[in-house]
C-alpha cells in the first residue's frame, strides 16, 4: 500500500504544473510533419495533428493567425509550422500552438522572400504612386531573359504579330542560378544608360520557388525600382508571384501577356480607323445632304431665281471638295499602309535572328552561358557554345589570337 503523502494535488493542480513545465521548456519551436485529422472549425479555428512513422502531436491554430495561410492545408500534406507547447486543461492532453505554418520544401526561401517583401514595402517599393505609365505607341521594347527560353520566343512573335514596326532589343541573362541576379540588375541598368527603350520586358516562364528566386533578389527589386524606363514584370505563370512583380510599374501573368500589354494591336487600329473612315463618311453626306435640302428650298423662292446659277456653282464645288476628300484620305491611308510596310522590313532587318542568318554568329561560355565580345577572357581548354542561325555547336579553345594580329 502506497504511503500517505503529506499533500495530495488535485487534477486541476497537477494539470497546472505539467502546463508550466511545457510551456517553459518548449517555448518557441519548429516542427515538422504530415497533417492529419484536419479540421476547420465554423469559427474559424484549425485543429489537426502532426504525425510522422512513430509519434502524434496534436495543433491548434486559431482563425486570426490562419487568415494569413498562404495555401489551404490538408490531410497528407507535408508541413513546417512554428508555434509553442500548450496543454489544454479540460483534456489534459499537451497540444502545438501554431503561429505559422509552410508547406514542406519552401521552408528558408519563403521566410526570406517574406521578410524582404515587408521590408520593402516598409520602404515605399510598392507604392502606386511610384508606378509609371507605358507610352501610347513604343518604338522599342527591351526584352530582358534567357535568349534559349520559351519565354523569348512567345515575347517577340507576340510584339512582332500585334505592332509590326516595334523594334525589340534582347538582352540574354540567366534567369535562374549563381549570378542571374546580378545580370538581370546590370541589364535593367544597362538599358536605362543607353535610354532608347520606351519600355523593358524582365521575365521567364514558370517554375518552383527556387527556380523563380533570382526575381525575389533584393538587388533585382532596387534595379527596378531605380529604372526610369518603365517595367514590365513577366515572372513565371497566373499563381506565380516575385518580389519583381511588386515593384515593377506592371505585373503580367505571363511573357505572353507581358507583350500584349506593352505594344497596341494593329489589326485593332485598322478596325478603329476604318470605322473612323466610315462614319465620317456618313456624317459628310448627312450635312451635305442638308445644306442641298436649303440650297433647293432657297431657290424656289421669288427672288432667289437670280441667284440660281451661283448656287449651282456652289453644290458643284461641294461636289468637287467632296471628290478631293476622298481622294485625299485614300492617299494618306495609302502613305501610311507603305510607312508600316517600310518600318516592317527595318525591323526584320535588324532582328537577332535576320542577324544570325547572315553569317554571324553569337558566341558564349559553357556552360555559364556569359557573353564572349573579346578573346582576352578566353583561355585554352574553355569550354564555349556557338549560336548559329540553325542550331548551336559547343567546342574547346585551342589557341587564342590577340586583338592586334
Amino acid at each position: 500500500m502506497a504511503p500517505v503523502a503529506d499533500k495530495i494535488l488535485s487534477v486541476t493542480e497537477i494539470t497546472r504544473e505539467i502546463r508550466s513545465l511545457l510551456e517553459g521548456g518548449f517555448s518557441a519551436l519548429w516542427v515538422e510533419g504530415e497533417i492529419s485529422n484536419f479540421k476547420r472549425h465554423t469559427s474559424g479555428h484549425l485543429y489537426f495533428s502532426l504525425k510522422d512513422d512513430s509519434a502524434s502531436l496534436r495543433c491548434v491554430m486559431w482563425r486570426g493567425t490562419a487568415t494569413y495561410l498562404q495555401f489551404e492545408p490538408e490531410d497528407g500534406t507535408r508541413v513546417r509550422v512554428f508555434g509553442d507547447i500548450t496543454v489544454y486543461d479540460r483534456q489534459g492532453v499537451y497540444q502545438l500552438r501554431v503561429s505559422q505554418m509552410l508547406p514542406r520544401g519552401v521552408g528558408e526561401l519563403e521566410i526570406a522572400f517574406r521578410r524582404l517583401k515587408e521590408k520593402l514595402a516598409a520602404e515605399g517599393l510598392f507604392d502606386p504612386e511610384h508606378k509609371k505609365d507605358l507610352p501610347l505607341w513604343p518604338e522599342t521594347i527591351g526584352v530582358i531573359t534567357s535568349p534559349t527560353g520559351a519565354a523569348a520566343r512567345d515575347i517577340i512573335v507576340t510584339l512582332r504579330r500585334r505592332w509590326p514596326p516595334i523594334r525589340i532589343v534582347l538582352r540574354p541573362v540567366a534567369v535562374q542560378g549563381t549570378g542571374a541576379a546580378e545580370q538581370i540588375a546590370e541589364a535593367i541598368a544597362e538599358f536605362n544608360q543607353w535610354g532608347q527603350a520606351d519600355a523593358l520586358i524582365v521575365g521567364r516562364g514558370g517554375g518552383s520557388l527556387e527556380d523563380l528566386w533570382a526575381f525575389n533578389e533584393e538587388i533585382v527589386a532596387r534595379a527596378v525600382f531605380a529604372s526610369h524606363i518603365p517595367v514590365v514584370s513577366a515572372v513565371g505563370h497566373e499563381i506565380d508571384y516575385t518580389i519583381c512583380d511588386f515593384v515593377a510599374d506592371i505585373r503580367a501573368a505571363t511573357p505572353t501577356a507581358a507583350a500584349e500589354t506593352v505594344v497596341p494591336d494593329a489589326a485593332e487600329i485598322r478596325r478603329q480607323v476604318r470605322n473612323a473612315r466610315e462614319n465620317m463618311t456618313v456624317r459628310i453626306r448627312r450635312v451635305l445632304r442638308r445644306n442641298r435640302e436649303l440650297v433647293d428650298g432657297f431657290a424656289g423662292r421669288y427672288g432667289m431665281k437670280r441667284v440660281r446659277d451661283i448656287i449651282y456653282q456652289n453644290t458643284q464645288l461641294v461636289d468637287e471638295l467632296e471628290r478631293r476628300l476622298r481622294h485625299n484620305r485614300r492617299r494618306t491611308i495609302e502613305r501610311g499602309r507603305a510607312d508600316i510596310k517600310q518600318l516592317a522590313g527595318r525591323l526584320a532587318a535588324l532582328s537577332p535572328a535576320a542577324v544570325l542568318q547572315r553569317g554571324y554568329s553569337i558566341t558564349r561560355t559553357h556552360p555559364e552561358n556569359r557573353l564572349i565580345t573579346s578573346a582576352a577572357g578566353l583561355t585554352p581548354g574553355m569550354k564555349i557554345q556557338t549560336i548559329l542561325a540553325q542550331g548551336s555547336a559547343i567546342s574547346t579553345i585551342q589557341e587564342t589570337v590577340p586583338a592586334d594580329h
